[in-house]
């Protein structure tokens, strides 16, 4: 990495970084913050878009109760990326869309994840002949739909009222395209079919993207893709006796991180494209991917001792069972959620979720050629400081569990 990228990261680092220091005259570098993706974000939305489903298990407890004590509608057991990033920016845990209905309820920021939410339309599948399981599963472009009417209601009279919100937010997009990968999967499409999905995926996301600038959006965060050959619902699912199959450092399987990396680098190189022609944007890359990888090559540094088994599953090898899931049929949950990498086989546990955010937050984990910005962030080294020994001792300290 050449000395101006490597100035650039660490720019980016401290300008998401700066508004998590303590209240003062200075105005937040991000007042609000607005997400779009899936369950890997979703704060509870999935309960009101898909309010019938009752088998769905991360609606009622033992989602939720390592932090919350309640289910949130998280698909964890605790807290996820999406609201690390907030607690570093000093704003409340994001509020799911469709729990709102006033200009207050939305004063900093929106949440439009969905569970099961795809890059691409359920239309895009049935063409491709992989139709999905849930022909209703919600899209980008219905997430964007909403943010659209939440503008309207945030600015009724004329949408260019909304300048100062869109150049003064900070838009999280993603992560999003795992499902567009993991509901065919379970459908028995072939990873040939599934991997020429990839450019649509990739040039949605870029869409999406490209439509928030048009609205106004300076400083977009843009996350990668999970390495899911280290998903234990995969893991059980695709296992092999052939050594070569598996990453002799973590024991993931091989060829599905090969193929979260094909998207990733896909990714990488669309957002170098949406830089160039938006020069006066910020579009960071969230490498998710890495910050995530480092957790499973030393999850000792992390406090983690089972790195790729399910806290709350099954009593197969890595914690899933065809029996059951976490929350329903046959399940255990396994003592100290901390030490477990996934949560419940599809999703990381709050553990992971805080390594993937602390290595965003302090870096490396973020790769943009930050030139401008319009967010004025005073005092970065002290923010930097202060915010980095806050995580360091999170880290040194047992979980707390709060309502």
């Amino acid at each position: 990495m050449s000395s101006s990228t490597s100035m650039s990261v660490v720019a980016a680092v401290l300008l998401v970084l700066a508004a998590a220091q303590p209240a003062r005259a200075d105005p937040a570098c991000f007042p609000r913050l607005f997400n779009f993706g899936d369950s890997l974000s979703d704060t509870g939305n999935y309960h009101f878009v898909f309010p019938d489903d009752t088998r769905e298990p991360a609606m009622r407890l033992p989602y939720g109760e390592t932090f919350f004590n309640r289910s949130t509608g998280r698909f964890s057991n605790g807290r996820l990326i999406v609201d690390f990033i907030a607690e570093a920016l000093e704003l409340p845990f994001l509020r799911p869309y469709w729990s709102g209905g006033s200009a207050e309820d939305f004063a900093r920021g929106a949440n439009f994840a969905v569970g099961g939410a795809t890059a691409l339309s359920p239309e895009f599948f049935e063409e491709n002949d992989a139709p999905l399981p849930n022909p209703d599963t919600v899209c980008l472009d219905k997430e964007l739909d909403w943010f659209s009417d939440l503008l309207e209601l945030l600015c009724p009279n004329d949408l260019a009222d909304c300048t100062n919100i869109m150049d003064k937010s900070l838009f999280l997009v993603g992560e999003i395209g795992g499902n567009d990968y993991n509901l065919p999967i379970f459908t028995e499409v072939s990873f040939e079919k599934i991997r020429t999905f990839t450019p649509s995926v990739i040039a949605k996301i870029s869409s999406t993207v490209t439509k928030l600038i048009e609205l106004g959006a300076k400083t977009l965060l843009v996350p990668g893709n999970l390495p899911i050959g280290c998903v234990p619902a995969y893991l059980m699912r695709f296992q092999s006796d052939e050594a070569e199959y598996y990453d002799p450092e973590t024991g993931c399987i091989s060829w599905m991180n090969e193929f979260s990396q094909y998207h990733n680098e896909l990714l990488v190189d669309e957002l170098e494209k949406l830089r160039k022609l938006h020069p006066g944007v910020a579009i960071i890359y969230a490498d998710y991917y890495g910050a995530a990888m480092k957790v499973f090559r030393s999850p000792e540094q992390f406090g983690i001792k089972y790195p790729l088994v399910a806290c709350c599953g099954g009593e197969g090898f890595y914690g899933v069972s065809e029996t059951g899931g976490c929350g329903y049929g046959e399940y255990k949950i396994r003592d100290d959620p901390e030490k477990y990498g996934s949560w419940d086989g599809f999703h990381p546990s709050e553990a992971v979720y805080k390594a993937i955010a602390n290595g965003l937050l302090r870096g490396p984990y973020t790769q943009p050629p930050i030139a401008t910005t319009t967010n004025s962030c005073p005092r970065l080294t002290e923010v930097l400081s202060s915010f980095e020994n806050k995580f360091l001792d999170s880290q040194l300290e047992p979980n707390v569990y709060v309502c």
